[in-house]
């Protein structure tokens, strides 16, 4: 299946006393490029969750972002910081005997300094928050591939009908070229009867002019290649995976073949028939950047 390079993906789950919610997004990028904002206490799963988005995606640039609450009531302590209190006591008796001041310090207005009583989160059991964690990472990993995979499906129909469309002109431009020498034969011999009027014509001269008009004008290679390449499109199309580059380089060389064609013609239904190709072919190259 083709999967496309944006997404986006959420999963919440509440086991025991915590809640872990991981939300992640991606945009295109040539590599996989990942970014993820975690609190600061659970910084050390980043290398755990790094690895587990590599099971699920092979490019893009994607943001992860962690949150977690610990619903537990007994999950916080409060904590005394009995020699800053000492420290806090020391200056302020010294403030009092250095400007005569007196000293009224009592035990109610020491507690509120900064920094005395403090609360805190109990220690944790990491290996409960990183189960916890790791089935958010991933559910919210299913969620952002079924997006990708989604917005794939859509993108290959579309590429689909823009490469069934490309070999209509194909076909149109292989049916079109014997005509042009057919119409520059015929002109050729209006020409020279005009000129010669009753003389003989020289028909073995006519027909080195045609050949060589004809081999001039040729896109025969061209259009076998360019066939050769929309089925090799669809193929790869079919195949799925993460195929972005492997699509990118066919459509870089059915750019070459359009070039060519258009280097050579020298018919307006064909020049015309050949930039339609063309821009076909630059929106497929527009397209194939969101496809993983």
């Amino acid at each position: 299946m083709i999967k496309s390079m944006t997404g986006f993906g959420r999963c919440e789950v509440t086991e025991g006393q915590w809640k872990m919610t991981v939300e992640m997004k991606a945009v295109n990028h040539r590599y996989l490029d990942v970014s993820i904002k975690i609190p600061k206490k659970l910084s050390f799963f980043e290398n755990a969750i790094r690895n587990m988005l590599k099971e699920y995606m092979e490019r893009g640039k994607v943001d992860v972002f962690v949150s977690y609450e610990n619903l537990s009531e007994t999950g916080f302590a409060l904590k005394y910081n009995e020699q800053l209190a000492g420290q806090y006591l020391k200056y302020l008796n010294q403030i009092a005997q250095t400007f005569g001041l007196e000293n009224d310090i009592r035990v109610s207005s020491l507690s509120r300094y900064p920094e005395v009583f403090v609360m805190e989160e109990e220690d944790t059991d990491e290996k409960e928050l990183g189960t916890v964690l790791e089935k958010a990472v991933r559910g919210a990993c299913e969620k952002f591939v079924e997006a990708r995979v989604s917005e794939g499906a859509h993108l290959k129909q579309d590429l689909v009908d823009k490469l069934d469309q490309m070999g209509g002109y194909v076909d149109y431009i292989e049916t079109r070229s014997p005509e042009i020498i057919s119409e520059y034969r015929a002109k050729l011999q209006t020409k020279i009867h005009d000129l010669l009027q009753d003389a003989q014509i020289d028909e073995g001269r006519i027909a080195t002019e045609v050949t060589l008009f004809a081999d001039k004008i040729c896109v025969d290679e061209e259009l076998v290649r360019l066939r050769s390449h929309i089925k090799a499109m669809k193929d790869v199309l079919g195949t799925g995976g993460s195929v972005g580059r492997k699509l990118d380089f066919i459509a870089q060389e059915m750019n070459r073949e359009a070039n060519t064609i258009l280097s050579k013609s020298n018919d307006l239904s064909i020049s015309d028939t050949g930039i339609n190709l063309k821009t076909d072919i630059e929106k497929v190259r527009e397209q194939i950047q969101n496809i993983e």
